[in-house]
């Protein structure tokens, strides 16, 4: 499986379309790796500045927070997933993987297929369902507005959906191309939209004004932690994705700074966006984009929203899309890239004529949360600290091989991760429930790895990884 295999190849033995990306679990060959720092912002700030991202800030305004509280909880929590998330998106610099593959390092082969690849497919498959629905809502109501006439929120939500599955089934040359294009015609949109509240002739809505809301609570610690904890909880869930959209990449340092200068730049735009809006109704409205069409009665102004949404959709639910198909790639090894990822945008389509999708965003957020904080510990922990940073390539792919452990599964990180839910649960919000389990739940893996190897062969032997054998195909 570490051979380089040539798009043909794998077009012949996925019987997959041409021209469309052909490399699922398979590494990606040197010669490939040639995407810079630029195309990887444009990437990961098109998927930051989104409407739920953005409505999320409005929703903690509303909650009680100021202004700038709201903005900073967004962007601390985003900082701190993202923290976790570099640290992963190296192995797909340095081997070409994406992350599910690269998985099966910490919780084995088996354990990658059924554990993390098999949540990642879920929260995938829940994300694009609630992205089409926010967007399509937006666009209904807009739509509504500019024609006086109503329109419905399924049929809308269905054709966008499929729109967006048009896109990621291509692939990362398609998402690339997009995310060029979207990212400043997208900020264009959202200035626009500014300068439309402070032109509207409310006093309220003026930026002077709006930055300086304090809400009913201001910065109070446990409101403002709730908010934070859940978009840490959010971005968390990427962690396995993180090699997925890196490994195209030509250099670290290419990553390193396209990476973080877009979680920086991304969050704090989308939180200021969003928190505008509530803050300019006094935490009444917590949709800027009620709020813009509301305020304004130009069909231009409406035009403008409906592109954005339709642009910030494509962008986020392509790699929502992307990584669900690399994650169910992983569960299903013999099925390529393009039917997964077909699969799960059909799957997709289908939830997303659920209105309860919507509704019970904050839960469902929180839920997954609880499960991928402790996933994070201990694959930092193990990729980290026991493995330091070397794999074998060859071994990912060979059945009984090192990464085997024990009939597939490693039952320390299997442990560790249920161990983990529990210190989530129990650890008080006001403490930040997923830094503190990513800290415990890691060091706890890392102290009982090191107790364990030199009595269990199964798990010392995927930590004998020479520094010769981790440089198989990087």
């Amino acid at each position: 499986m570490t051979q380089e295999w040539s798009e043909d190849e794998l077009e012949a033995q996925y019987h997959q379309p041409k021209h469309v990306e052909q490399y699922g679990v398979e590494p990606i060959p040197a010669h490939l790796k040639t995407v810079r720092w630029f195309d990887l912002f444009a990437i990961v700030i098109n998927f930051l500045i989104n409407p739920a991202t953005i409505l999320t800030a409005g929703m903690a305004v509303a909650a009680g927070l100021s202004f700038w509280a709201a903005v900073a909880a967004q962007t601390v929590g985003c900082l701190i997933a993202f923290t976790a998330y570099i640290a992963m998106a190296t192995v797909g610099v340095d081997y070409g993987l994406p992350g599910q593959v690269a998985t099966r390092i910490t919780f084995g082969i088996t354990g990658s297929r059924w554990i993390t690849s098999l949540l990642r497919s879920i929260a995938s498959t829940y994300w694009f369902a609630f992205q089409s629905i926010a967007g399509s809502l937006i666009i209904v109501t807009a739509w509504d507005r500019w024609s006086g006439r109503q329109h419905s929120v399924l049929i809308v939500s269905i054709v966008f959906s499929l729109g967006q599955v048009l896109v990621a089934v291509f692939g990362y040359d398609w998402l690339k191309s997009l995310s060029r294009i979207a990212l400043p015609v997208k900020l264009t949109i959202l200035a626009c939209m500014i300068i439309a509240l402070n032109r509207s002739g409310n006093p309220d809505f003026h930026l002077g004004r709006v930055i300086h809301y304090s809400g009913r609570y201001g910065w109070h610690w446990p409101v403002f932690v709730v908010w934070m904890n859940g978009m840490a909880a959010a971005w968390l869930t990427m962690i396995t994705d993180a090699a997925d959209f890196c490994r195209y990449s030509r250099s670290r340092e290419d990553m390193w700074v396209g990476t973080i200068a877009a979680a920086v730049v991304g969050t704090l735009i989308a939180s200021l966006i969003g928190a505008y809006g509530a803050g300019a109704t006094l935490g009444a409205n917590a949709n800027i984009f009620n709020v813009v069409t509301g305020a304004s009665s130009s069909g231009l102004m409406l035009l403008a929203i409906v592109v954005l949404i339709v642009l910030e959709n494509w962008t986020i639910n392509v790699l929502n899309l992307y990584t669900g198909g690399l994650s169910l790639a992983n569960m299903f090894e013999g099925v390529g890239r393009f039917w997964t990822t077909l699969a799960i945008g059909c799957a997709g389509v289908v939830l997303s004529t659920q209105g309860a999708v919507v509704q019970g965003y904050m839960q469902y957020t929180t839920d997954l949360g609880n499960l991928f904080a402790p996933i994070a510990g201990v694959l930092l922990a193990d990729y980290i600290f026991v493995k330091h940073a070397r794999l074998d390539l060859t071994a990912l792919y060979r059945k009984h091989g090192p990464y085997w452990y024990w009939h597939g599964f490693n039952p320390v990180a299997v442990a560790w991760v249920a161990i983990g839910l529990s210190i989530y649960l129990w650890t008080p919000v006001v403490y930040v429930q997923s830094l503190t389990t990513v800290a415990l739940t890691g060091a706890g893996y890392f102290v009982s790895m090191r107790m364990l190897l030199p009595h269990f062969n199964g798990l010392s032997r995927a930590s004998r990884i020479a520094p010769s054998e981790a440089q198989t195909v990087s």
